[in-house]
């Protein structure tokens, strides 16, 4: 497969994983979410999905770069691609856990173990292609953000 394909593949696989987790949010949204107390930087509703679909795409397509090298760089390549598919996994469980279970302290744990791993993510990619490491920078930056978010709910809500 061509690059090009790769970056097709990737960035729907992403956008896909970003579709399941919002069929766990969307009715919560509506229901739940808004009873909660939240700290006074919590975005609006609105902000999440067009914030989550570019970050899914650049997310799929830093994959892609990186899978593009597999033959360059195979062992690398396929542990940088391990732990890309483990935090998407990682991404797509918080929504379930905070937004499907409403347990705002167990998605707090969930979302540190994601952040790890997109850190090892970008560790991994940085050793195969810069590009990639520069297009994950963005989502670690949300997660960040989201993380502390996701703390303050808990602690204003507990």
């Amino acid at each position: 497969m061509n690059r090009i394909g790769k970056i097709i593949l990737l960035v729907f696989l992403c956008l896909a994983v970003g579709y399941l987790a919002s069929i766990v949010t969307r009715e919560s949204v509506d229901t739940w979410y808004p009873t909660l107390e939240k700290p006074s930087f919590n975005p609006p509703n609105w902000l999440f999905m067009p914030v989550w679909t570019f970050l899914y795409v650049i997310m799929g397509v830093a994959g892609a770069l990186v899978w593009d090298k597999l033959d360059e760089k195979e062992e690398i390549v396929k542990k940088g691609l391990t732990y890309f598919f483990i935090q998407l996994a990682l991404n797509m469980l918080w929504s379930y856990l905070f937004f499907g279970l409403k347990n705002p302290l167990l998605a707090l744990i969930e979302i540190i173990l994601l952040w790890l791993f997109i850190y090892e993510t970008i560790a991994q990619f940085n050793k195969v292609n810069k590009i990639a490491t520069y297009l994950f920078i963005p989502y670690m930056i949300w997660v960040s953000f989201a993380l502390i978010l996701n703390a303050s709910i808990w602690w204003l809500n507990k």
